[in-house]
């Protein structure tokens, strides 16, 4: 029986989740573009995002897990979290050893990671009640079985055009994106070549928020645009 409760879809909308890529930052040595991810992710906690996702597939567990502490931690010093008393959500990219281990608030699995049931499990058994467990989906079958293996919510795409999601094939569109969402109960979120133009489509479409790489890490105010993706849904 499931004890966790769901992000509701009819809750802060749209849910905004920032996708972690120290890679692609402008950064020439590894180091540097470590210590400037940690400032993205304290920036984008100042700015009100709800969920920031560590998606850093090249670390080690140890690796995973000593980014992890440290994003819980700029998260919790947030200026939005001082303000309004909420903190920026941090989930970890497959890696639920380090999401467990580091009391992160959930694991974002992809379709070949570990069960969500068994990731429910194993939260469950640690009285981590509050886990959230999240499965990213490329088509509606992949979404209806994320949903009936306990999925909390659920990444659907890419729905537009992006390099960083061309191994998933090619855009899956507005269309698809709301077959998905009318077919399932769990909160659906956009990703893939999401901009501040489309973002008002997906929502349209029954997103319950939208998650990116760009669209948040290469903002010039991060603030301003959070502000901007809320009015999307107004």
């Amino acid at each position: 029986m499931r004890t966790v409760s769901r992000p509701a879809k009819t809750g802060r909308i749209p849910l905004l989740c920032y996708v972690t890529d120290r890679r692609s930052l402008a950064a020439a040595e590894p180091a540097e573009a470590y210590r400037a991810l940690l400032e993205k992710i304290a920036a984008t906690a100042a700015a009100g995002v709800d969920w920031i996702q560590v998606r850093e597939k090249d670390l080690s567990g140890r690796e995973s897990s000593a980014l992890a502490q440290e994003a819980l931690r700029r998260a919790a010093k947030s200026a939005a979290a001082e303000r309004a008393g909420a903190v920026a959500r941090i989930l970890i990219n497959d890696r639920l050893d380090a999401a467990l281990a580091v009391q992160a608030g959930g694991v974002h699995l992809g379709e070949k990671s570990v069960p969500a049931q068994e990731a429910r499990r194993l939260a469950h058994t640690l009285g981590r009640e509050d886990f959230l467990v999240g499965v990213s989906c490329h088509s509606l079958e992949a979404a209806k079985a994320a949903e009936r293996n306990g999925a909390d919510y659920l990444f659907f795409g890419p729905v537009f055009a992006t390099p960083s999601k061309a191994g998933y094939g090619g855009p899956q569109g507005i269309e698809r994106l709301a077959e998905v969402c009318r077919a399932v109960s769990a909160p659906v979120l956009a990703i893939g070549g999401i901009t501040q133009v489309n973002c008002a489509a997906c929502l349209a479409a029954g997103a319950s928020g939208i998650a990116a790489i760009h669209l948040f890490q290469d903002a010039a105010d991060v603030s301003s645009l959070v502000q901007t993706l809320r009015r999307a849904a107004a």
